[in-house]
């Protein structure tokens, strides 16, 4: 059950999901997280892409601290960026 999952193709792997505590953890291979420049312990986001796949990329906390701050001025001025669309 802890085998490792060899690519399907060269930039295809098949991974599986599985129980960790009490919760569900996806397990990536060394190789793959060479490849993708990620480590043990980075903070990854997940981001739902428009054409139903998926995109993970490192945190970073400047962006979503400007994000929240640009999702709260939306919030704030909706009728005059409305307006604005016009």
């Amino acid at each position: 059950m802890n085998e490792t999952v060899k690519p399907a193709t060269d930039s295809a792997a098949v991974l599986q999901l599985r129980k960790i505590g009490n919760s569900v953890g996806l397990i990536l291979p060394k190789e793959l997280l060479a490849q993708l420049g990620f480590a043990e312990g980075d903070r990854l986001e997940f981001v739902r892409q428009p054409e139903g796949g998926v995109r993970l990329q490192r945190h970073d906390d400047t962006h979503a601290r400007a994000m929240a701050i640009a999702r709260q001025v939306m919030k704030d001025y909706a009728d005059t960026m409305r307006e604005l669309a016009k």
